[in-house]
């Protein structure tokens, strides 16, 4: 269970000093001074939404409940972790980081009521940890307009990268580059024909394109394609289209959810294709609702193998994630959540002791091969797709991770 943060709006007003002082500059001194001594540390005491005299607030609007659940929560607690940790260490310029998390159950008309409320009576100083191509295609223009900076979202369609946004800040890599190295891949293994499986949305879109554009590059035709709807689990014409087509390999754009559907699906009619994901479908969820089903599938990776402490970010973030929620249940999503809240750390420390969205950003853009520990983030004025790190993995055996 997700505990959701208790937010309201405050409202406040100054009472006129009167009395005493009647020149002009020595009423606004007055009233100046009688502000700060009166102020709670629940006023902001900057002109920037979300900066306090002990904290920052950020806002989170992502998937806590219903069929992809596992995705919201997953960022969630990489967010806390990292958050946490710079809490403990004094916080940033003194400053403790609160986060405040949504549900939108991955459906857009949720996710712009929460944004709106996020920004306009929540007061966030930014956005962090989105998940999906549908619901941050529907909430970041409400960002953008409202000069909101908007890190870290776990999606990886064109629209946030092409063309530069000043206020989306990229993490991981691209869909393009992910379904370029699936199909270069299954090219170099000679598995054709090739099919695609996906969402009937912006995401699943998305990752048809970054198929086709690299199918085409390799002069490679795409045998078949099927589609599943948003949240759902109904896959029988999609299995029935595919198997038509007698593929070896299926690249699959969708959630955990419909995708162990599909799978369990087409081997209970006898096709046994190679089947291949990329990584928003949610890699540990995927192999807890497929069980043994799942050894052999295939899923490109943004972030470093969780369990693999050698890489100094995933024993930092193995550590954190103990201490954060006493589970060690680790996966590529809470990892990626924690490498997006570094980022953010980051960007607030170079962003000085009077932070400012705009300062936020310029001091984003000012992150050159950050190190986060084996992983590098890099962005400019004219960059800010942070990595194109990819990894391929598969499901092993008992639901682990093979490389």
């Amino acid at each position: 269970m997700v505990r959701q943060p208790y937010s309201r709006t405050i409202r406040y007003r100054r009472k006129h000093a009167g009395g005493e002082l009647a020149r002009a500059d020595q009423s606004h001194l007055a009233l100046h001074f009688r502000g700060c001594l009166f102020r709670s540390s629940a006023v902001p005491l900057y002109a920037e939404d979300g900066v306090f005299k002990d904290k920052i607030v950020f806002g989170q609007v992502a998937a806590l409940n219903g069929p992809a659940q596992g995705l919201g929560q997953g960022m969630r607690e990489g967010l806390v972790a990292a958050f946490e940790e710079a809490n403990h260490a004094g916080g940033i310029h003194g400053r403790k980081l609160e986060l405040q998390s949504t549900d939108d159950g991955y459906e857009p008309e949720k996710t712009i009521v929460a944004i709106k409320k996020a920004i306009t009576e929540d007061k966030i100083f930014a956005l962090v940890g989105a998940v999906g191509t549908p619901t941050s295609k529907a909430g970041q223009p409400i960002a953008t307009a409202a000069k909101v900076p908007f890190v870290g979202p776990f999606t990886g369609a064109e629209v946030f990268r092409h063309p530069l946004n000043r206020y989306i800040f990229n993490v991981r890599a691209s869909y393009f580059d992910e379904t370029d190295k699936l199909v270069e891949v299954l090219a170099a293994l000679d598995l054709k024909p090739i099919a695609v499986f996906y969402q009937n949305d912006a995401y699943g879109q998305a990752g048809l394109e970054g198929v086709r554009r690299a199918m085409t590059k390799r002069k490679l035709p795409i045998a078949a394609t099927a589609t599943v709807e948003r949240n759902s689990t109904d896959v029988a014409q999609s299995v029935e289209t595919i198997s038509k087509a007698a593929p070896q390999a299926v690249i699959m754009i969708s959630a955990y959810k419909s995708c162990a559907a599909f799978i369990r699906a087409m081997k209970a009619r006898g096709a046994y294709p190679q089947f291949l994901n990329v990584s928003f479908v949610g890699s540990t969820a995927l192999a807890n609702e497929l069980g043994d089903a799942g050894r052999g599938v295939g899923i490109s990776q943004v972030v470093p193998l969780p369990w693999y402490i050698g890489t100094p970010v995933v024993k930092e973030y193995q550590r954190l994630l103990k201490a954060s929620n006493g589970k060690a249940e680790f996966s590529f999503t809470s990892l990626e959540g924690f490498i997006a809240a570094k980022v953010m750390v980051e960007g607030l420390r170079r962003a000085g002791r009077n932070p400012t969205r705009e300062g936020l950003i310029t001091s984003l853009e000012s992150m050159k091969d950050y190190d986060a520990g084996g992983f590098w983030v890099s962005y400019s004025p004219s960059d800010h797709d942070g990595s194109k790190f990819i990894e391929l993995t598969a499901i092993g055996k008992d639901k682990t991770f093979v490389r």
